[in-house]
């Protein structure tokens, strides 16, 4: 499935500078397409997401001077659509709660299990794609609108994929699709 998506960049965010990276070295050994960039402080990550475009952030909850879903509603300022995982040893149904209502994408308990990373990576994929489809719709939403607003006479028609299959007269649309009235 990653294969389709391309490189997924990732940026994420722990105070523990050496399970930061340890995270980052078994995500990337789960998905080969995984491009993961780390910082220790949701300072430092507001500053990586001014200078870089991400696909997803990972983020730890329990951080000094900034917890994580602090750093979540910071990042939602900025923008709201981009997939936030939060990823915490420090959970529980508050912040679980809080974060659902900050606008988290998803939430992951850290454990000790070795299928951790297999999870974190399903998610972060799962996340992307769903946004990358959702960027995709809008994108043939508004290529749509545009033509109807330039074309009214006219209807195009689209298949599954988006691409357009042929344009119509809404004249021709009339005679050769409209149903027939018989009295």
């Amino acid at each position: 499935m990653s294969e389709i998506l391309g490189t997924i960049r990732v940026l994420h965010v722990d105070d523990d500078p050496e399970f930061v990276d340890l995270s980052a070295t078994l995500l990337e050994r789960e998905d080969d397409q995984f491009a993961i960039e780390t910082v220790t402080s949701a300072t430092s990550g507001l500053d990586q997401l001014a200078e870089t475009t991400f696909d997803c952030i990972v983020s730890d909850y329990d951080m000094p001077g900034r917890n994580g879903i602090d750093f979540l509603r910071a990042v939602r300022e900025k923008d709201s659509d981009i997939p936030f995982i939060l990823f915490t040893g420090k959970g529980s149904e508050e912040v679980a709660s809080e974060a659902i209502s900050a606008g988290v994408t998803d939430y992951l308990q850290k454990a000790t299990k070795p299928d951790q990373y297999t999870v974190l990576a399903n998610r972060i994929r799962n996340a992307v794609e769903h946004h990358r489809a959702e960027e995709q719709l809008e994108r043939q939403s508004n290529r749509l609108n545009a033509f109807s607003l330039a074309f009214p006479d006219f209807a195009a028609i689209v298949d599954e994929e988006g691409r357009y299959v042929d344009i119509l007269s809404v004249q021709k649309m009339r005679t050769c699709c409209m149903p027939v009235r018989r009295t």
